[in-house]
């Protein structure tokens, strides 16, 4: 079998017009399961046995299941459940003429909150309890002392492993063809399908998200230097 230049070079582009829609379920997934991550890593440092013990094991589950059973198991549970409860209350919404990408933002944002709780729960463990402590003494509320001193101390530490979650999802952006999004991969295998070049739409796909990946990730060091003006405090 010969390697099809043509049909890469051409791919290539086509696929990159497939790249706004990863990036459009990266940045919405982002959008959820950053605040959220937090408030769970929050609630797990701060909270009682019950709410603590809900979260760890809700984190348990996500991360130790692939995610592509996730999607498989959530795609086919979602929109049969979301159907039972319209059909009890008799909307006459059809669930299943829902654009597929809301089901991306949901799994992948289950996935991502569980990941990117226990990134901030290990983050705001390595500041000191005595500055909360000390903050509080001169005046600031909880709130107050968490955003002036705890959370820009604890983004030192949690940034390098937010870059490498928000990679983590980039790449598994891929599996969201099996929702029928599509996306860079889905475009590229019905690109290869007419033809059966495969091998060229997959090296397609393997350097657009290599380059996607490179530029995210020099994003999060221009921003982790930034924040190393925090660094002193901690």
């Amino acid at each position: 079998m010969t390697f099809d230049v043509d049909f890469f070079i051409k791919t290539f582009f086509v696929c990159l017009k497939a790249v706004p829609v990863a990036l459009e379920i990266t940045a919405v997934t982002l959008m959820i399961s950053l605040p959220v991550g937090f408030c769970f890593a929050f609630l797990r440092i701060k909270s009682g046995f019950a709410i603590n013990g809900l979260i760890t094991a809700y984190i348990s589950l996500v991360r130790g299941t692939p995610i592509v059973v996730q999607i498989l198991v959530l795609y086919s549970m979602l929109p049969s459940i979301l159907a039972s409860l319209l059909k009890g209350i008799n909307s006459p919404i059809n669930v299943y003429d829902v654009d597929p990408i809301y089901y991306a933002y949901v799994i992948f944002s289950l996935n991502t909150t569980a990941i990117l709780s226990e990134v901030f729960r290990s983050a705001l463990s390595t500041v000191p309890k005595g500055q909360l402590e000390a903050a509080e003494s001169a005046g600031l509320t909880t709130f107050q002392a968490y955003r002036r001193i705890i959370i820009p101390q604890a983004m030192v530490t949690a940034v390098p492993n937010i870059c490498t979650a928000t990679i983590n999802l980039i790449k598994a952006t891929s599996l969201a063809f099996l929702m029928t999004v599509k996306e860079i991969t889905a475009v590229a295998k019905i690109e290869a399908a007419y033809g059966y070049n495969y091998i060229e739409a997959y090296l397609d796909i393997w350097i657009i998200y290599f380059l996607v990946c490179i530029i995210v990730e020099r994003m999060f060091k221009m921003l982790e230097t930034r924040l190393k003006i925090y660094k002193s405090a901690a």
